[in-house]
């Protein structure tokens, strides 16, 4: 029987109590954690993993920053080979995944990640999870602001805080400084998004766009500008205000409508910003105007890219998140070797090599080609899976091999693409991998004991910031790869020179892309459990 989750957290205040628990039941068994307490044990990233009935536990991990160092992506390694059978995952809120762990050994897995700079406070629960920042920060020379150091104070002060350990659900930010690059913003329920205005002395100002109230799920809302500009050295103030305005004025009756989300779509964000303002700021923030928006913002910056100090970072290709520990530790030697001795992770399951010189290229794409993760612009570091049902106790149907495998089959025949094309695959409707704001987003479903999917077409965190049309029609599961490629053959074929997917689409109709047309034998109807 589930907990009453919000009963319990108040009775036993998760970043209060729950890391003695975890040390102790590590000690006395799994089997004697109180019925329902194990729910609590999310705000230190633990989850049960299916099989379920074996007590096996997944366990997320924050980066802060996005950022480690060979070093730590070595210990990451070696937890995954001691502890978890060798499965590691990079997550799409930059964070490192494992499975099948054992209770008795999480304090061990602690210990170690703590001496590395990693921890997982906060990593899941209704309280305040990763922070995504953007992997080129400091990098790019058409960054606007460096937001590295703001992200980790902001990692160490919300981070595991009792202050926020009894939001009403869980919580995403995001603080991005490239806004010509860049739209994870509207998918968090906060957002900072660096860029420029103009200063009344005719001088350029540096400072934020804030964003609030956006989620996927069965229910997506985009987020919604607030409508201010608020300087650098005001982000953890206003952080602060509206996650405790969150905290205070969000729903907690029904779970599935406690998100942020709803509680802007019932004030806007005018009546949000005023409860912010007089309630927990105290004064009126300074008014601005939008960030510019980004034409590809929902992709990585991939491939071999220069930066503006001359050197080059490589954004590392993973297939849907999963690397092995040997090639992360090859990983870790070649940062070492090459780089800084440190490397990245982004939102879109890949990983980024900061500071390599021209005279160096050659030798670490050979390199990282000998390790199938080369700085690629292909369909490879545009696709993205979730963990499906081989781990979660949600998913409904398998991704991450099934999406491997799709990608194995199609990345050189469309390698010719001169613009992103995104495919998201997830195995329920909760958008763990943002299938509503992809060119192609596929739902995972069930129909009379079939995997299907539900095709998601032409979202996008770019230029057209939209959620996809919902197409009629399902896919089996069977079929995906031979509606992927007919989908993908008609955009090649017939699209402008650098035509998006999202124009292609609004130019020549999204009917001619439905299962109906594309399969000779989709799912037309389907009760889906």
């Amino acid at each position: 029987m589930s907990s009453d989750i919000e009963t319990l957290k108040k009775a036993k205040p998760p970043f209060e109590a729950v890391l003695a628990d975890i040390h102790r039941y590590s000690s006395e068994g799994i089997e004697q954690i109180p019925e329902g307490e194990l729910d609590l044990y999310k705000w230190y990233g633990i989850y049960p993993q299916r099989p379920q009935e074996e007590n096996f536990l997944m366990l997320r991990v924050k980066v802060p920053g996005g950022a480690l160092s060979g070093a730590a992506l070595r210990v990451v390694a070696q937890i995954a080979d001691d502890f978890g059978r060798g499965f590691l995952d990079v997550s799409d809120r930059q964070a490192f995944q494992f499975h099948y762990l054992r209770l008795e050994n999480i304090p061990e897995i602690f210990d170690r990640l703590e001496a590395v700079g990693l921890h997982t406070r906060g990593a899941c629960g209704d309280t305040v999870r990763a922070i995504i920042t953007s992997p080129i920060a400091g990098l790019d020379a058409r960054e606007v602001f460096d937001v590295n150091a703001l992200s980790r104070e902001m990692d160490a002060t919300f981070s595991g805080n009792p202050a926020y350990q009894d939001l009403p659900r869980k919580y995403k930010v995001s603080i991005t400084g490239t806004p010509q690059l860049e739209g994870i913003h509207l998918i968090n329920d906060l957002s900072f998004l660096a860029h420029e205005i103009d200063g009344p002395d005719g001088q350029k100002r540096v400072g934020f766009d804030v964003w609030v109230g956006g989620g996927l799920g069965a229910v997506a809302f985009l987020a919604r500008r607030l409508g201010v500009f608020i300087a650098p050295e005001e982000v953890l103030e206003v952080m602060h205000a509206i996650t405790g305005a969150y905290r205070d004025h969000g729903y907690r009756k029904n779970r599935k409508q406690s998100r942020l989300k709803y509680l802007l779509k019932d004030l806007g964000p005018e009546k949000f910003l005023e409860i912010v303002e007089t309630e927990y700021l105290g004064r009126t923030l300074e008014r601005g105007p939008a960030a510019p928006v980004a034409p590809n913002g929902g992709v990585d910056v991939l491939g071999i890219n220069p930066q503006k100090d001359g050197r080059f970072y490589l954004t590392v290709a993973t297939t849907v998140g999963r690397i092995s520990p040997d090639n992360a530790r090859a990983l870790a030697d070649l940062v070492e070797q090459y780089g800084s001795g440190e490397i990245r992770t982004t939102a879109y399951q890949n990983m980024l090599i900061p500071n390599i010189t021209a005279p160096d290229l050659e030798a670490v794409t050979k390199a990282l080609e000998g390790l199938e993760l080369a700085p690629k612009t292909t369909l490879r570091g545009t696709t993205i899976a979730c963990t499906g049902n081989q781990f979660c106790r949600l998913a409904l149907t398998e991704t991450k091999a099934r999406t491997a495998s799709l990608i194995d089959a199609l990345e050189s025949k469309f390698e010719g693409l001169d613009v992103p094309v995104t495919i998201n695959l997830t195995g329920c409707s909760n958008a763990c991998t943002r299938y509503q704001v992809a060119d192609l987003g596929f739902m995972g479903a069930n129909h009379l004991g079939e995997e299907v999917f539900q095709v998601h077409l032409g979202g996008s965190l770019g230029a057209a910031q939209r959620l996809g049309a919902k197409l009629k029609g399902r896919i089996p599961a069977a079929q995906l790869q031979e509606y992927v490629n007919g989908v993908l053959e008609q955009f090649e074929r017939e699209k402008g020179t650098l035509e998006s997917f999202t124009d292609f689409v609004d130019r020549v109709g999204a009917e001619r892309f439905s299962p109906d047309v594309i399969l000779a034998k989709p799912v037309k109807e389907a009760v889906l459990a």
